[in-house]
């Protein structure tokens, strides 16, 4: 793999990139792009200007349109194929990582039998339990044996959603399929009517 298809930059990006370094008095800066968090849930990147006496031994670096970017060696592999993007909208503006070594959950087709068998166990025992209480359960994704699902309902943002996942959700699922070693809630719970998560 060369260093051009480490990481590639969008014009924006690289525009961008270069205003901060011409803003910056110091001299020698690169860029340090690294991976703070793989986590298919919610990535982690961060880039930095970075001194020369800032570099490691072990970092890879490779030269960019009007820069130098240094990469660790730990997050050279996740990286790999990465494009990166400024992006300005209403939210705000920003680097934007379209890393295809890092899926976002749910962004795969969802199939096989224990899809099947986990989704059987959520619509026909877990949903009838939490509707009395207007909830909803949905399936989001299995990696790795892990069960990622999302609350909806009432309960999105109810303080006993923690206890219903621990104590309800986890041993259903893990009864039906024993392989899963885990089953973990991303729901948004802070835009529930109560949250619990700040």
């Amino acid at each position: 793999m060369s260093d051009k298809d480490l990481l590639t930059f969008t014009d924006a990006a690289s525009e961008r990139i270069r205003t901060f370094i011409d803003e910056d008095p110091a001299e020698g800066l690169a860029v340090r792009v690294s991976v703070q968090n793989a986590s298919p849930i919610a990535p982690e990147y961060e880039m930095a200007l970075i001194e020369p006496f800032e570099r490691e031994a072990e970092d890879q670096s490779f030269d960019a349109p009007g820069f130098e970017v240094v990469v660790d060696s730990k997050s050279a592999d996740i990286l790999s194929g990465t494009r990166i993007d400024w992006v300005e909208s209403l939210q705000g503006s920003g680097f934007h990582f379209n890393n295809p070594n890092i899926q976002p959950l749910g962004s795969a087709p969802l199939d096989g039998p224990l899809v099947d068998r986990v989704r059987r166990v959520i619509d026909e025992q877990i949903n009838p339990g939490v509707a009395s209480h207007g909830g909803t359960v949905r399936l989001v994704d299995i990696r790795d044996n892990v069960v990622y699902v999302t609350m909806g309902g009432g309960c999105q943002g109810c303080g006993m959603a923690s206890v219903t996942l621990t104590q309800g959700i986890k041993q259903m699922i893990r009864d039906a399929a024993p392989e899963i070693v885990d089953v973990q809630d991303v729901t948004d719970h802070a835009a529930g009517s109560n949250p619990y998560y700040a």
